[in-house]
């Protein structure tokens, strides 16, 4: 072998034990003027370096467009987020229109951030893309271009919602191709991703985990003095964007067959006028709209609660669902994506199917007189920790790198 072979050899084989080199690449993904957005994929990807197993570097692209997308304006082009570097670079996107031209100006985007941070193919061991359109369509561009392994994870609405338009499956197909992995956060997405013909060989069913050191019950009279809530009233909890996806206005109708029970939606989003109108209408002075929360608030508003509701017309893996049982309350949610895996026989939660404001206002209001202990439907949650699946994302991370190093 000559001695350029053997350096190239050399460069190329990782060192031993040295961590898989992620680069991150995801339009969700918590910044200075948004905490909350994206928050899913940022305390995954905690946990996951926290292990010394992998480390990230992070691209969260920020769409712009003349006019529009006021609520970017204030994001830097780079920060510290919880430990990571992000950076930033903006991408053209023609609201309501620009559907089709996204991956391809995202992908721009991000090489060209790569090109002025000087760094290439060899800072990295594996291509991590979160979201499958348009940011896994983008990644497969991305990782095509720089000739690394893929891997790809979807989250819910972009293969249950995007995946029904038809370009837009097309493209999301044509990446997962393309890619090494798919993960899929619950056994029915991937059974959907399968349904749409991405091939279930390389699908990878890696549930969120909920992090019972942080999300862990207050009593629940010390949680509502706290918030400045009514201490006696029997409290419905709703958190969540308000889009019509979360079908928060079959919650506020059912609150009108509870009269003694006040709501509380923790969220923004486009619905916002829409929905307080809905609720001066049917349950006037006892629906209280709060905006975002940061994550040590939220934690106080679920042990506030007596019952989380989840109404939601389409789900992954609803994070809110275990967050709020490891807070000590249960839960009524919708029978969509990975909520029947959560809320199995026997755990202190209802699943309902039907949609009618009767069966929910029947269902929530079962469970505020059920009298759950909070440390009995805490026990439940901590079923779903981190540990397991973080080995087994590492393990896959891993697998990847270790075949490209090996041709």
């Amino acid at each position: 072998m000559s001695s350029s072979s053997r350096n190239a050899r050399r460069r190329s084989a990782p060192p031993p034990h040295r961590p898989v080199r992620l680069l991150t690449l995801t339009t969700l993904f918590p910044n200075s003027v948004q905490g909350r957005h994206g928050i899913f994929i940022a305390t995954r990807l905690r946990r996951l370096c926290d292990t010394g197993r992998v480390t990230s570097t992070v691209i969260a692209a920020i769409p712009r467009f003349p006019g529009a997308y006021r609520h970017w304006i204030g994001v830097p082009d780079f920060e510290e987020i919880n430990g990571f570097s992000v950076f930033h670079p903006r991408y053209s996107n023609i609201p309501g229109i620009g559907m089709r031209m996204q991956p391809r100006a995202l992908a721009n985007s991000l090489l060209g951030e790569l090109r002025r941070r000087s760094l290439d193919r060899d800072a990295f061991d594996v291509v991590d893309a979160h979201y499958c359109y348009p940011d896994g369509v983008a990644a497969a561009r991305v990782a095509s271009a720089l000739k690394l392994p893929l891997i790809i994870s979807a989250r819910g609405s972009d293969i249950n919602r995007i995946g029904e338009i038809g370009f837009a499956r097309r493209s999301m197909i044509s990446a997962a191709q393309s890619s090494n992995a798919m993960i899929a956060v619950s056994r029915a997405l991937a059974d959907r991703m399968g349904m749409l013909g991405m091939s279930p060989e390389k699908i990878r069913v890696l549930r969120n985990g909920v992090d019972t050191d942080f999300f862990s019950p207050i009593p629940r009279l010390e949680a509502r003095r706290l918030l400045d809530l009514d201490e006696s009233t029997p409290l419905v909890l709703a958190v969540g964007n308000l889009v019509p996806e979360k079908g928060l206005d079959l919650l506020i109708r059912a609150m009108a067959s509870l009269p003694a029970a006040r709501l509380l939606i923790v969220g923004e989003g486009p619905l916002l006028a829409q929905l307080r109108a809905l609720a001066d209408a049917v349950a006037p002075g006892r629906v209280h709209f709060r905006g975002s929360m940061l994550q040590s608030e939220l934690r106080i508003a679920y042990a506030a609660a007596d019952v989380l509701g989840l109404p939601s017309l389409r789900e992954g893996w609803p994070n809110v669902v275990l967050e709020a049982m490891a807070c000590g309350t249960p839960v009524a949610a919708s029978r969509v994506g990975g909520v029947p895996e959560i809320l199995q026989p026997g755990s202190p939660g209802i699943v309902l199917a039907d949609r009618s404001v009767e069966v929910w206002s029947k269902g929530i209001g079962t469970l505020i007189g059920s009298g759950y202990a909070q440390d009995l439907v805490r026990r439940y949650a901590t079923r779903f920790g981190w540990d397991e699946v973080i080995t087994e994302q590492c393990a896959l991370y891993e697998s990847v790198a270790g075949a490209r190093h090996a041709h």
